[in-house]
């Protein structure tokens, strides 16, 4: 599997690792809240990522933790674009994922720099979506979730969860298609509109998403799955979220959407290492 970034032909026989970085003082982990830290602060962040093996940035500025309120467009687009501008000038060579569902948002992002689209309503949040992408052609991240932030976390029965998401999927995706968009990646989406138990009924069966035959994102990072279930917070549930990142790359996970780049590195190199 391959997508094309920028020119660049990104493969995976290697697992990647995308960083997180959180433009609003909303996230649900404070370690990845950005948005009042100015340049200097961002610039060294994103830098240490990168040192530590990132190999996508993905930025956002709309907070999609349960109960989030909405932002304004005008304040997520310079948030958003400022961000991507000094990325983009300070590392020629970065790969930035945008993290948002506005096409507006996400046209201006690419024309900034970025390299790639990261929507967590799979082009449902806003129909102008599939046509910036298509006429860009940069590789796009689909992720399956009912409602809204604020409405989702009632928004979780489901009769067959996994084929439910799966259909979900071959909708969008055909809608893609027709579209001509070409690269496509696939995030089950751990937490939107599922509770404790389905998230991890869904990391078992992980693997089931690969019959889509498109690379599979897994956002489980810090998440209340993890906290939840150990009794703590996200701000202590790194051990966690390492060791459950080494079920998602067993079930196929292409690309682990990340806090904490080195940690995530290090499962990987791990993880290779046990497929000799």
């Amino acid at each position: 599997m391959t997508i094309n970034c920028k020119g660049k032909l990104i493969d995976f026989q290697r697992p990647k690792i995308m960083g997180i970085v959180n433009l609003t003082t909303d996230s649900f982990y404070s370690g990845s809240r950005f948005a009042d830290s100015g340049e200097g602060i961002l610039l060294e962040t994103v830098g240490k990522m990168l040192a530590d093996g990132a190999d996508f940035i993905d930025i956002g500025a709309y907070s999609t933790r349960p109960g989030a309120d909405d932002v304004p467009v005008e304040l997520e687009m310079q948030r958003v674009v400022s961000a991507v501008s000094h990325l983009c000038r300070e590392f020629p060579e970065v790969l930035i994922s945008v993290d948002t569902f506005r096409a507006a948002v996400a046209d201006a992002a690419i024309l900034e720099g970025a390299a790639l689209i990261n929507d967590v309503t799979a082009g449902l949040g806003d129909s102008a979506m599939f046509d910036v992408i298509a006429k860009h052609q940069v590789p796009y991240v689909m992720m399956h979730m009912r409602g809204t932030p604020k409405t989702m976390t009632q928004l979780n029965q489901y009769d067959d969860l996994i084929g439910e998401v799966l259909t979900y999927f071959s909708e969008r995706i055909a809608a893609a298609r027709a579209l001509g968009i070409n690269d496509l990646i696939l995030d089950p989406g751990f937490g939107f509109a599922k509770n404790v138990d389905q998230n991890f009924m869904m990391l078992q069966r992980f693997a089931d998403f690969k019959i889509a035959g498109l690379p599979l994102l897994a956002g489980i990072s810090r998440k209340s799955m993890i906290y939840k279930t150990l009794g703590t917070t996200a701000d202590q549930a790194l051990n966690g979220t390492t060791f459950l990142h080494a079920f998602a790359l067993q079930g196929g996970a292409n690309i682990l959407r990340v806090h904490d780049v080195k940690e995530a590195v290090e499962a990987v190199s791990l993880f290779e290492k046990l497929q000799l």
